[in-house]
């Protein structure tokens, strides 16, 4: 008696080893990647039976996305917006802010 056991099974396959800001969370934790689907013959892949379409896929917060023609060029991403110092100890404030609680100036 013989059996063979075969299927077709998805393979994620990482597009760059650079890690960019996540569109959903903001973090540098998504990374371009796609889906591909393989024969496979007793669990080992074989052949690739269907390319996926490139995503920006998020491993903080598991968002994906498709990627804009900043990420399908290769150019850097642009940097998430910065957040505001206080101008007399430079210290990192919320928006809200008034007065800043490290020195207690007026913002």
């Amino acid at each position: 008696m013989f059996f063979l056991i075969g299927g077709v099974q998805p393979k994620t396959v990482p597009l760059d080893d650079q890690h960019r800001p996540c569109p959903a969370c903001g973090l540098a934790q998504a990374r371009v990647e796609r889906i591909d689907h393989y024969l496979s013959l007793f669990f080992i892949p074989l052949s690739r039976v269907r390319k996926g379409e490139p995503m920006v896929v998020c491993r903080r917060c598991g968002a994906v996305t498709a990627p804009d023609s900043d990420f399908a060029a290769g150019t850097p991403a642009p940097e998430p917006p910065r957040r505001p110092q206080c101008r007399h100890c430079g210290a990192v404030l919320n928006p809200g802010f008034s007065y800043c609680p490290h020195c207690g100036s007026k913002v």
